[in-house]
């Protein structure tokens, strides 16, 4: 036995393992496949069949240092060498003894080191005895609890009478962490490695006890519920004998004739009855009940199959959009259209409209109005802050409180399959971590997907292509492009000062009475005072502020009825400020006399089109070109060409050619705190500019808009029909146009078109001829300018008003 032979130093090779220990007195067979432990095995084959087996501390090491491997292994011989596929060999070796590492004599082509035999020594003292006995019952008891070890491992350990090989038997038959068995190999006192064992096997035991106990508490988990359902099918039976039916069992027959009643595709039929199913075979109490039947119960609102007839009478149709609505002709006619083709063709996909306008001009009323022209269900979904993709599809079921989403939702509260849905506030949706609402709406408003739309809380394919989505938004440009492409942009302009009167005589003003509890003969409003409202007491292109002071006439109206200081009210244009107060806008708001240096632009805002002055002063200095008033990047280079233009055409405009090198020019659009940019300000810089250096002041009735290039051309620009109604609601008689923009002309209102003189032209010289006036007394000049030099071309205009078309 290993005990009896006499310790030795002597040199072996050595192969290290992985994740295994070998303990003396044992075989073990092992594959050998690393180049240096085949290296290793070869060199002890060669010599007398021996070799050291020490474990790595590290089992991910492929190519382990000294320092990475135990210096505390075990001295094997070789019993038996296969040669297997793959050029790895099975080995069989036996223990010999223990060893200890003194010295690695090499490392390559493979480990070679110097090592000593720890001799077994036997312990016959009482202690070890005892010890022994511990073990081996420890053991036993293990065995037979665990059912982890053969029943022979215990015959084996019964015959044991060597308590070393005692604990090196049990040590190798238990399943232990490697950093376990290692400690047990390290131990070379036989005393101290039966203690470790027998600690070890009690650690063991009490994990046995504590497996038992959690099985125990499963098993009788396991048999209560058995119970319970034992017992509710016998409850079943009793009632089905008597005669009676549970809640339960009638909340599933009525799922199942939901199902069967709506007459739903075969894949959704199919999946809404496996949801009845487990529904039926779930406890009652059971928390995943809850969530199925909140789930059968959405898929069962759904309007699968309901429709609502259109009416496809067009007259009748017209009378109410004209009934809700004044004016909005381009979306009337767009709504008509739609009527039309569907009289002729009964299935057509829904169209989705985006109405883009300033507040207050009717989106999201008109919206309403297309439901009741059409004899549709109206839904509205409100988008102004929406961050969450789930708000649109919908949450998974996984999570705690799931709920489709809104397009879900608003289909069952219309409970018809082609509502008209309206989103509004589109351009106000935004996006972050948890994801982007705005792309989850590609599939919503796309005719040729939105047949299969999916939600993540039904899971099955819905149809939206009967839906008649209308979207609203009051810019397009923050709209990501692929969602716009997908929608027909119709385009509110702000009203009209003719159609403002009319809207106000026909819906507001009733609409504050009857909120208000006054009666027609009890308050009256002249034509006259109304448009003294809408020209000193608002400015907006649409009407919320014209019913908040309607409102503010109701208020007042009521009171002094009340107060018993008059029966009736009437509100004219002269006693309107004891209503309203003071103005506070002045109506016509253009300059009061002709200026030099100052010009009248147009521009489009949120709230529609306005005018904007535009000043220009010129001052000594070394050509510097000032711009202020929070000027975008666009316009500041509008700017700069108009400059350049001026000082390449400075002799034929009349200005000193060395004006550049003199001068510092400042151009200031005021109102400085609000945002501005845009090309359409070229051409009335570039006119301000010349009035400042040529002492010619701009005409006071004429405003103007159109980009210029170098060379002086004025090319097109856009929402022309919102700057001609600001024009027209500053006063201004004349508005000057690129030429190109002729045809968008088609779209202001004829009565607005009779009022004005729309000059169109080409060249920056037909502005300036138009625009200029002759040059004032010196007593008039506002700006510091330059003298003219001597022959300026001077150009004679006609009177004001009276410019040629």
């Amino acid at each position: 036995m290993a005990a009896e032979r006499k310790p030795a130093v002597r040199e072996w090779p050595l192969l290290p393992l992985r994740g295994q220990v070998v303990f003396p007195e044992m075989i073990v067979p092992l594959e050998v496949g690393r180049e240096k432990s085949l290296k290793a095995l070869e060199e002890a084959l060669g010599r007398d069949k021996r070799m050291v087996l020490a474990m790595q501390k590290d089992t991910r090491t492929d190519d382990p240092t000294p320092d990475e491997i135990h210096r505390v292994g075990t001295l094997v011989e070789i019993k038996q060498v296969v040669k297997v596929p793959g050029g790895t060999m099975k080995v069989v070796f036996e223990g010999l003894s223990r060893c200890r590492v003194r010295r690695y004599v090499q490392e390559s082509p493979h480990f070679r080191v110097e090592a000593e035999e720890v001799a077994e020594v036997a312990d016959p003292s009482p202690e070890a005895e005892a010890l022994m006995r511990a073990v081996v019952g420890q053991f036993e008891q293990w065995v037979k609890r665990s059912k982890k070890a053969p029943p022979e491992a215990l015959a084996t350990v019964m015959t044991i009478t060597h308590p070393g090989r005692l604990a090196d038997t049990v040590a190798a038959n238990l399943p232990l962490k490697v950093e376990d068995r290692q400690a047990v190999l390290e131990a070379f006192r036989v005393i101290d490695r039966l203690d470790l064992v027998s600690e070890i096997l009690a650690r063991e035991n009490e994990l046995l006890d504590i497996e038992s106990r959690i099985q125990s508490r499963v098993r009788k988990q396991m048999e209560r519920t058995q119970k319970e359902y034992y017992l509710r099918e016998q409850l079943k039976a009793i009632q089905k004998e008597l005669g009676e039916r549970d809640d339960r069992a009638s909340e599933v027959e009525e799922f199942r004739k939901k199902i069967a009643e709506l007459n739903l595709p075969r894949e959704i039929e199919e999946k809404a009855l496996r949801e009845v199913d487990r529904l039926e075979k779930m406890p009652p109490m059971a928390a995943e009940s809850v969530v199925v039947r909140s789930y059968l119960e959405w898929i069962t609102g759904l309007p699968w199959n309901t429709t609502t007839e259109d009416r496809v009478d067009l007259d009748e149709a017209q009378r109410i959009l004209d009934e809700d609505h004044y004016g909005l002709e381009k979306v009337k006619e767009r709504i008509l259209e739609h009527l039309a083709v569907r009289k002729l063709k009964d299935k057509t996909k829904g169209p989705i409209l985006c109405l883009v306008g300033p507040p207050g001009v009717g989106k999201t009323s008109l919206g309403r109005s297309v439901a009741r022209a059409l004899g549709r269900k109206f839904v509205r979904v409100s988008l102004g802050g929406v961050r969450d993709e789930a708000e649109i599809r919908g949450h998974r079921r996984t999570y705690v409180g799931a709920l489709p989403g809104r397009i879900i939702q608003g289909m069952r509260n219309a409970g018809s399959k082609n509502p008209v849905f309206l989103l509004d506030e589109i351009d106000k949706l935004s996006s972050d971590f948890r994801g982007d609402p705005a792309s989850a709406l590609l599939e919503v408003l796309d005719p040729e997907q939105n047949s299969q739309f999916s939600d993540h809380y039904i899971e099955v394919p819905f149809d939206l292509s009967n839906v008649l989505f209308i979207t609203t938004a009051n810019v397009t440009w923050t709209i990501p492009r692929p969602l716009l492409d997908r929608m027909e942009v119709i385009t509110i302009s702000g009203y009209t000062e003719e159609e403002k009167v009319e809207i106000a005589r026909r819906h507001l003003l009733p609409k504050q009475r009857q909120e208000h509890g006054l009666r027609e003969d009890q308050l009256d409003v002249s034509e006259n005072a109304i448009r003294a409202i809408i020209r000193e007491y608002t400015r907006e292109a649409g009407v919320r502020n014209l019913e908040r002071r309607l409102a503010d006439l109701c208020r007042k109206a009521a009171r002094q009825i009340v107060q018993g200081r008059e029966g009736s009210v009437r509100v004219t244009q002269q006693n309107l400020h004891t209503f309203l107060g003071a103005p506070r806008y002045r109506w016509g708001h253009m300059e009061e006399k002709d200026q030099v240096g100052v010009a009248t632009g147009l521009v489009v805002t949120e709230t529609g089109g306005d005018t904007a002055p535009v000043e220009v002063t010129v001052m000594k200095g070394k050509g510097n070109l000032l711009l202020t008033g929070r000027l975008g990047e666009v316009m500041r280079e509008s700017a700069q060409a108009g400059f350049s233009y001026i000082r390449s055409r400075a002799r034929e405009l009349g200005v000193d050619e060395d004006f550049h090198t003199r001068y510092d020019i400042h151009i200031h659009v005021p109102e400085g705190a609000i945002p501005k940019d845009g090309p359409s300000a070229g051409i009335t810089m570039a006119t301000a500019v010349v009035s400042a250096l040529t002492g010619r002041p701009v005409r006071r009735d004429i405003a103007m808009t159109g980009e210029i290039t170098l060379r002086g051309r004025v090319l097109p620009v856009g929402g022309v029909k919102e700057k001609v109604l600001a024009a027209h609601r500053a006063g201004i008689l004349n508005v000057i146009l690129p030429r190109d923009n002729e045809k968008d002309l088609e779209e202001v209102p004829p009565t607005i078109r009779r009022k004005l003189n729309l000059v169109l032209v080409d060249h920056m010289d037909d502005v300036l001829r138009h625009a200029l006036g002759d040059k004032p007394e010196e007593s008039e000049t506002v700006n510091v300018t330059p003298p003219v030099p001597p022959g300026g071309a001077e150009v004679p205009l006609e009177q004001p008003g009276q410019l040629p078309t």
